[in-house]
């Protein structure tokens, strides 16, 4: 129930279209929503749901605020976006990726190890300027607590996180590339074991090395949580509170990982400012997510989606012309990396705008979900008019650019579909 971040993860990143967050949760253009009463609504037994008012959502001030921050960080996103493709096509079709790489050795393992480490470190560093914009952007609109020192350290973790597994899925391809013509194969399957792997790991081993995580104290809210978790027949391992306040006044919530390491998660800038109601209606929307199996069957196509990947980039790096253009004579050679790169670059491109139709799709539902779970259009309504400011999103951005980019349904069109919802009795 947040907003979307087209800038990928990182709060302090390029720019978002509708908000300035890593986007996780549901309801809200950046948001999340209240909760009312029971877990009942339609369905379930609720409490009529309360009258919910058609009057302005947001006033001038806010929309405008909104609407400068966008501005200002939407051209940073495309435009990181556009060097991060630039980058492996300049390498990837000529001969400058296969120099480069080559400087580090003669040898196949250090031509591996050069591929990793240029194409982690020239990425970020294309990347880097960006986001250091960004970042002073959102520092601007006070949605930044981190300091600079902090800041360089996360992304220094990141690159510790991003080398090793280039490395290892690298040494893995060439060794096979280099002993079987049917390399592809086994590089699908195993591309879609890393992808099921790292859904059971981000949350144990990933996540901890950019947030710390504490049980959330005992109390009605924690009850409530693990109650409307029971009731939507999820099993959850804990609920934990993110100290993102050391990097973010933006507002979150979410679920992660699969089976015995799933749990609930809530950012301490929620808790901070949204009543035990609303924070109730934001986990509702997330365990949406999951009653419908929304992590489960993305974690699937993103096996599938990975196998498939590796097969459409065998044919493409395996072409002779693309071999020449890259100075490669066959692709074994570690030093095709660069080609490697760019066509994985020009089909993720490709593949964004559908992904982020699929993505607003399965948050509608989670959407609906919370409102028949909770009942509560009226507190739903009311989070996404707080978390929309204290995000300082853009209710309602430009169509194109949200059509293309954004991962969510719009703060205005939530709240539409809530008063939809209450209207439909």
């Amino acid at each position: 129930m947040s907003g979307e971040d087209v800038s990928g993860r990182d709060p302090d990143g390029a720019g978002a279209v509708e908000g300035p967050h890593g986007a996780q949760y549901g309801p809200g253009g950046q948001d999340g929503h209240g909760r009312g009463g029971g877990p009942g609504g339609r369905g379930g037994g609720g409490r009529t749901p309360e009258p919910v008012g058609e009057g302005p959502d947001f006033t001038a001030e806010q929309v405008a605020r909104g609407r400068a921050l966008r501005r200002q960080v939407l051209p940073l996103s495309l435009a990181s976006a556009a060097a991060s493709l630039a980058l492996p096509l300049a390498l990837g079709l000529t001969s400058g990726g296969a120099r480069l790489v080559g400087a580090f050795g003669t040898g196949w393992a250090p031509r591996v190890v050069g591929a990793a480490v240029t194409l982690v470190v020239l990425g970020e560093a294309v990347g880097l300027p960006f986001a250091a914009r960004g970042r002073v952007v959102r520092v601007r609109y006070g949605l930044v607590t981190q300091g600079w020192g902090g800041w360089a350290v996360d992304r220094v973790r990141g690159l510790a996180v991003s080398l090793p597994l280039a490395l290892g899925a690298l040494f893995a391809v060439y060794a096979l590339a280099g002993v079987t013509g049917r390399w592809w194969v086994w590089a699908a399957l195993g591309a879609a074991a890393l992808a099921v792997l790292l859904s059971f790991l981000a949350p144990l081993v990933l996540e901890p090395l950019f947030n710390r995580f504490t049980p959330m104290e005992p109390g009605p809210l924690r009850t409530d949580l693990l109650a409307l978790a029971a009731r939507d027949g999820v099993a959850v391992r804990d609920v934990l509170v993110a100290d993102a306040s050391r990097r973010t006044t933006a507002l979150n919530a979410y679920v992660s990982g699969l089976g015995r390491t799933r749990r609930i998660v809530v950012h301490d800038t929620l808790l901070a400012t949204a009543d035990p109601r609303e924070v109730e209606l934001v986990v509702a929307h997330e365990l949406g997510h999951v009653v419908h199996h929304d992590v489960a069957r993305g974690t699937l196509l993103g096996a599938l989606g990975a196998a498939a990947g590796v097969c459409v980039l065998a044919a493409v790096v395996t072409w002779e012309p693309l071999l020449h253009a890259a100075g490669v004579r066959h692709f074994a050679d570690p030093r095709s990396a660069w080609l490697l790169a760019a066509a994985a670059a020009v089909g993720g491109a490709l593949a964004g705008p559908l992904t982020a139709v699929l993505s607003r799709r399965i948050e509608r539902r989670a959407d609906q979900h919370a409102l028949d779970t909770t009942g509560d259009p009226a507190t739903f309504i009311a989070m996404q008019r707080r978390l929309t400011v204290a995000n300082v999103a853009d209710p309602a951005p430009p169509r194109v650019a949200h059509a293309l980019l954004g991962s969510h349904p719009t703060a205005a069109e939530r709240i539409a579909a809530a008063r939809a919802w209450a209207a439909a009795g």
